[in-house]
């Protein structure tokens, strides 16, 4: 299974962020805080790795995380 790739990036109407992502059932979905993308990010991809990029207005990665999965089979 591939790794589920997400990238946060700043609205240019400047009213919040958008979470953007091939594997959305949407193709992308709006917050108010990048810290509400990141988590929404993380519960979605919590059976297997996730990379996450948050970039700036000019387009520059300021922050990555990688999630590794915790969800275990009982």
């Amino acid at each position: 299974m591939r790794p589920q790739l997400y990238e946060i990036r700043p609205r240019k109407d400047r009213r919040g962020f958008d979470l953007i992502s091939d594997v959305l059932p949407f193709g992308g979905l709006w917050y108010t805080e990048p810290d509400d993308a990141i988590d929404y990010a993380n519960f979605n991809s919590r059976s297997q790795y996730a990379g996450i990029r948050v970039y700036d207005e000019a387009g520059n990665v300021i922050e990555t995380q990688e999630h590794a999965g915790e969800f275990k089979e009982p």
